[in-house]
């Protein structure tokens, strides 16, 4: 990694660059002079159309002095002006400064993958990637109110687009742009899902998704580094890898790198469940073996597992979803010996409807988010003192309402295909949100950059309007894409249940975080006993977790995975100690 500076009257911009395209034309911020004044730019992400948008500017006159998106970006920027993002395919958080105007505009991708935060502290936008960053910045606080309170043990690990847990600490929204100068900061949006009569027969629909998935993943495979693909062995990482793979044989490259990630002793372990129906192993082998790829097994022991769980915490700056996270960061940490871009099939359940509640009438009929329904343990989980002063369940029914109130419905859309709207809607705006943010901030900790080609926003925008019962062909999940690839992929992988990602089934990591959060209780002046009901944590610890009837959040964050989201809590506590303002 490299970084740089710009330090001009009244604006500072600071950068610290991942390299993939160009290294040394790609050098931020960047800055492009004129004689009315300068461009400077700093960008966080990857560009997927640059070779098309470098094209349409130098038919316009424009000359480039290398080949790296950033300075596409940038010429775009001076070219189209605000409008800027609305020509952008891909994953991107940037801010450019205009001298002349002296005026900054922010803007963040369409499903927001690369993070931006912001705060304004004493007349002075203060932005960056991490809000741990922010706090470097003299007089920002760390504050928690009621707010931030009912996001984290509310909404959490999911959060409400444009906040944090922090008071006063933003987020630039998905798909939206900020404009700051003398007159204060203004947001706008540049695009959102719109509802349209989807009028393709299944033929043209079928043609159209295999066009749309073949182009998302062939952009995404560009890169002056090395670049790898994760193989769990499920539907939609074997989509990629058998794309990518036959790309590679195209084009004469070497073998495609893959990764799969597992844990000590699970083989022995594993137990099936209706969330988790099969292991990966046999599967990813068959995948291995039909695409000739070089795979690499990463196999987590129970302690890394646990010793992660800080790392994980500090990577995304808040409590998340315990050993989920802290697995997934070791397993980038080890990815990245071998490669620095890789490609995840992640996003694909979002769009394709996978999840378990797209067809559970319990869940769609919830009245609440249906991956977080524990509303009344969550309540019980705080500090009776806080308990008193705060309704987790309206604030959560609000967030609810408000969401659902953004959705355009069509007369003609069938009593399935509306309800089910619902259900994506909800499902893309938050539970994929959470499941990129983990992703993104624990990858780019480990200085990898994850791609995810299911989130292409031009094949999210067709499938949205693809009537439910084209999308859940045969009453499947994924029936539609699961017809699709049907002559791509070996028919098992076609016809394998969805199996999330692997989580660890060793005894001994419950034994292991049972320990963490029984040395935590035992410690007096821990913090964690000041927000939440030590009473009722004990209960959890005397239980193994079944004192907490329902999962945490999804369908696998039980009782080891709360305990250690509990110690998460705790650890956050002690590292950023907030100021708790009710």
């Amino acid at each position: 990694m490299k970084f740089g500076y710009y330090i001009n009257d009244n604006v500072a911009l600071g950068h610290r660059r991942l390299i993939v395209i160009d290294p040394d034309g790609g050098k931020q911020p960047m800055i492009e002079t004129y004689s009315y004044g300068e461009y400077v730019i700093v960008y966080n992400g990857q560009i997927y159309n640059t070779k098309e948008l470098r094209k349409a500017l130098i038919d316009e006159g424009y000359e480039f002095n290398g080949h790296c998106d950033t300075e596409v970006l940038l010429k775009s920027f001076i070219h189209y002006g605000y409008d800027t993002p609305k020509h952008l395919n891909g994953i991107f958080s940037f801010a450019v400064w205009n001298s002349r105007k002296q005026e900054l505009f922010l803007a963040r991708d369409h499903f927001g993958i690369k993070p931006l935060f912001y705060t304004i502290c004493n007349n002075t936008l203060v932005f960056a990637s991490e809000i741990k960053a922010l706090f470097k910045y003299p007089g920002i606080e760390k504050k928690v109110d009621r707010q931030g309170i009912s996001e984290l043990f509310g909404i959490g690990p999911a959060h409400t687009p444009g906040t944090t847990v922090f008071k006063d600490i933003f987020e630039i929204k998905p798909a939206h742009f900020a404009i700051y100068n003398s007159s204060g900061l203004h947001i706008g949006r540049y695009w959102k899902l719109k509802t349209t009569k989807h009028t393709d027969n299944f033929e043209d629909t079928c043609d159209k998704v295999h066009f749309l998935l073949d182009d998302a993943i062939k952009r995404q495979l560009v890169s002056d580094v090395p670049l790898c693909v994760m193989l769990s062995g499920g539907l939609d990482s074997s989509i990629i890898v058998a794309y990518a793979s036959n790309y590679c044989k195209k084009h004469g490259l070497p073998p495609l790198d893959t990764f799969s990630v597992d844990y000590v002793d699970n083989d022995k372990n594993f137990v099936k469940s209706d969330f988790q129906p099969n292991s990966d192993n046999y599967y990813i082998d068959l995948m291995k073996d039909k695409f000739e790829t070089n795979h690499h097994k990463i196999i987590i022991d129970t302690p890394e597992l646990v010793d992660s769980l800080e790392d994980a915490m500090l990577a995304r700056d808040f409590p998340g979803m315990a050993d989920v996270d802290s697995s997934f960061l070791l397993f980038c940490k080890n990815i990245k010996k071998e490669a620095t871009v890789c490609l995840s099939g992640e996003c694909s359940d979002e769009i394709f409807a996978g999840y378990p509640w797209f067809f559970r009438s319990d869940s769609l009929n919830s009245g609440t988010f249906p991956w977080s329904i524990a509303i009344q343990e969550r309540q019980h989980i705080l500090n009776p003192d806080i308990s008193s002063k705060i309704n987790l369940k309206d604030y959560i029914d609000y967030r609810y309402n408000e969401s659902l109130s953004d959705i355009q419905f069509l007369d003609s859309d069938s009593y399935e295909t509306h309800e089910k709207r619902k259900i994506t809607h909800l499902t893309m705006n938050w539970f994929m949100q959470t499941l990129l943010d983990r992703s993104d901030r624990t990858s780019m900790y480990n200085g990898l950059e994850l791609r995810v080609p299911f989130c292409d926003y031009r094949l999210v925008e067709y499938m949205w309007n693809v009537p439910w019962e084209i999308k859940a062909l045969n009453g499947r999940e994924k029936g539609l894409l699961r017809y699709v690839v049907r002559d791509l992929l070996p028919s098992e992988i076609v016809d394998r249940k969805k199996s999330p990602y692997p989580k660890t089934h060793n005894p001994n990591y419950l034994a292991k975080v049972k320990q963490m959060l029984t040395d935590i209780m035992n410690k007096p002046n821990a913090p964690i006993n000041d927000l939440l009901n030590r009473k009722y944590i004990l209960e959890i610890l005397e239980t193994d977790g079944r004192a907490f009837t329902r999962p945490w959040f999804g369908q696998l964050m039980t009782g080891p995975q709360l305990m250690a989201y509990l110690c998460q809590v705790n650890m956050w506590l002690e590292r950023y100690q907030p100021k708790i303002e009710l």
